[in-house]
């Protein structure tokens, strides 16, 4: 059945009524919207224990539901008070009485990983930024909306895999908001259509790129070279994560190999299209997701 987001609030936005599903009922729910809106779960999935899928599942379902809330609801002050309203909810999953399916396959996910309620606030403060920031002035202004938007991503998935040290978390940072900046580069198009503009303003005024460009989607000799730069800058931000490879159990392994490798063909897409991503969205193939799929495979088994 496609996602009706309006439905969805109407069964279980704050105006709600009672009802409270069992626990069995919640992990479905959160099944459903995982493989309604993540198309390459199913690969994902395919490298997990079974036992995680049903708590990669929650986490992924509370990330679903607070960026529909932020953008599938007319944004503004409508967009803020139901993130708010999503706030309530989470704490009241950590006082031990959800009521939202998600939360409840949250509570159970959190309870049993003890993972802190930091990283879930931490990603809703970034849809609240959302709300209010349209651009950024420099790379350190985007890395600091990254560490809200992407790096918590990374932090739960080391509570999922009972990994998370300080070392680890450090290297997955870097590794998170680098995939965020693959797809911000990816995305450009998009992005601009709703008025964002996620490359610094910093770098478009030192390669001569007007906002306007942009904007408008003209590709211009100035925003090839500037792409190119943003490209090789992601690349940095994924060599200095690599190493956490190396540290990770097999399972984790297998996972982060593959969207470490994601997020470079993304880069690698880029390329290929001559840095144009204002004509053209760059896509990996299925031929790509296949390939690195197997890769992650044989690296986790040989190393």
């Amino acid at each position: 059945m496609p996602w009706d987001f309006a439905d969805e609030l109407r069964q279980y936005g704050p105006h709600a009524g009672d009802r409270v599903l069992s626990l069995r009922d919640a992990r479905a729910y959160c099944a459903r919207v995982t493989r309604t809106h993540y198309e390459n779960f199913s690969v994902v999935s395919w490298l997990l224990p079974g036992h995680l899928v049903p708590h990669f599942e929650a986490v992924y379902a509370f990330c679903r539901w607070a960026d529909d809330l932020a953008d599938e609801t007319g944004g503004g002050t409508r967009a803020l008070a139901l993130l708010d309203w999503w706030r309530f909810e989470l704490l009241d999953a950590y006082a031990g009485r959800p009521w939202h399916p998600v939360m409840i396959a949250l509570r159970d996910t959190v309870t049993a990983f003890d993972i802190p309620p930091e990283p879930f606030f931490n990603l809703l403060t970034a849809f609240v930024q959302d709300q209010h920031a349209k651009s950024y002035a420099t790379l350190a202004d985007l890395v600091g909306y990254c560490a809200n938007s992407a790096d918590p991503v990374g932090r739960l998935v080391l509570y999922l895999f009972e990994s998370s040290t300080p070392g680890r978390v450090e290297l997955s940072d870097r590794i998170c908001t680098g995939l965020q900046l693959a797809n911000f580069c990816q995305d450009v198009a998009r992005d601009a259509a709703i008025g964002r503009v996620y490359l610094p303003a910093e770098d478009l005024a030192r390669f001569g790129v007007p906002a306007a460009d942009v904007t408008a989607g003209r590709f211009t000799p100035q925003f090839r070279e500037m792409m190119a730069f943003q490209v090789e800058r992601v690349r940095g931000f994924f060599n200095a994560g690599e190493p956490l490879l190396a540290t990770l159990p097999r399972p984790a392994r297998r996972n982060v190999a593959l969207f470490l490798g994601g997020g470079r063909a993304i880069l690698c897409g880029i390329e290929r299209q001559g840095f144009d991503v204002l004509t053209r969205r760059p896509r990996v193939s299925k031929l790509t997701k296949s390939k690195l799929l197997v890769r992650a495979l044989a690296g986790s088994v040989f190393g």
